[in-house]
């Protein structure tokens, strides 16, 4: 019996003649310098579940904060046996944009945090959003929109997707605005979103013909400094809004991405492999269970009995054949002897380890 593998492989390629001639633009792969979003975190109550719930005994915090929340209304429970089954705690997420006045919406993530087995149907009770200092920056509330389902029975349950889990689109109105006065830098840093000194010369060099003059300076493969005086740009954003669709060709260190739980293997186009050799095999385990019950004869004493028989086998799987991988100038050549081996994507992750460490393998390897 052969192993069934139920992965997903996925090379990337890109010609190296199209390589040559790509090019992205500049805001694609930096951020400018007080340009961020910032994180919300808020804590609220989601109500109207169709008894998918918390639990109240395993989740008390939910109890005492529906109880809170009603008594702010004027409904006093003090002292009743208030234990719904439509209510569930909840963490609330955001993320605020820059610039973003108040007034303004943006959608908010919704998580549970008790047992609560589903989120589907319920609406979001008015939840205010702190950010990092502790200040409300929004006010969240609306019905929610969660991915998933839940069937269930009797005797089973069936679950699909994350139905604990679900956003509200523009679910969060914006109360107060975060102060960043852009127009009154003098020099804006750009940040490569992935530092390298040939991307950041080239974002120099554009920079500087654009404006024909030297008013961007490379401070390191992560930082490009830019003097907004030298621009002669009527504004900061004037002048920023003048570089950001320069067309750049990033570089980067040649990768290949491992993910072992999902068989996944992801080649960057310079990736390189010196002149290897090999051989691959296998064995497959087989481990069999077939208990024997034992019972006595009627009427006889005794009692009956599970004898365990087990039937364990280890078994080669048929090798692979010594296949030559030659020193590859592209990756398709490198794609090219890995499939001439034959093998399973499973087993391409430990040749692709085996070829790193024998040091031919001219590549960051990232196993996640």
């Amino acid at each position: 019996m052969k192993p069934v593998h139920f992965l997903i492989v996925i090379l990337l390629f890109i010609a190296a003649p199209i390589a040559a001639t790509a090019n992205v633009r500049l805001k694609d792969v930096v951020e400018f310098d007080g340009v961020r979003s910032n994180d919300l975190l808020g804590y609220g109550l989601v109500v109207g579940l169709n008894g998918t719930g918390d639990g109240l005994r395993n989740a008390p915090f939910t109890e005492d904060t529906m109880s809170n929340v009603l008594e702010r209304l004027g409904v006093n429970v003090t002292g009743e046996q208030f234990r719904p089954k439509n209510v569930a705690a909840v963490i609330v997420t955001a993320s605020l944009p820059p610039f973003a006045r108040a007034g303004g919406t943006i959608d908010v993530t919704v998580s549970a945090i008790g047992d609560a087995s589903s989120l589907l149907g319920g609406t979001l009770v008015m939840t205010p959003l702190n950010g990092a200092d502790g200040t409300i920056y929004a006010v969240a509330q609306g019905s929610i929109l969660a991915g998933g389902a839940v069937a269930r029975g009797e005797a089973a349950r069936e679950v699909r997707g994350v139905p604990t889990a679900g956003i509200i689109p523009g679910g969060a109105r914006v109360e107060r605005e975060i102060d960043f006065a852009l127009d009154s830098l003098r020099d804006v840093r750009i940040a490569l979103k992935t530092p390298d000194f040939s991307t950041a010369l080239q974002i120099e060099q554009a920079i500087n013909t654009e404006f024909a003059r030297a008013v961007a300076r490379m401070l390191d493969p992560g930082t490009v400094l830019l003097n907004i005086d030298r621009t002669n740009a009527p504004s900061t954003a004037h002048a920023l809004a003048r570089i950001e669709n320069l067309r750049i060709s990033p570089t980067s260190r040649a990768r290949v991405v491992v993910d072992q739980r999902s068989g996944t293997i992801v080649m960057g186009e310079d990736v390189r492999i010196s002149r290897v050799a090999v051989a691959q095999g296998g064995l497959t385990l087989r481990v069999e269970e077939q208990p024997l019950v034992v019972q006595p004869n009627p009427f006889a004493e005794g009692e009956t009995v599970i004898v365990p028989r087990t039937n364990a086998q280890l078994e080669d799987a048929p090798p692979v054949a010594l296949a030559e991988v030659s020193g590859g100038t592209s990756l398709s050549e490198i794609v090219a002897g890995l499939n001439a081996l034959g093998v399973s994507p499973r087993d391409m992750i430990d040749i692709l380890n085996s070829i790193n460490a024998a040091g031919a393998l001219h590549a960051e390897l990232l196993v996640q």
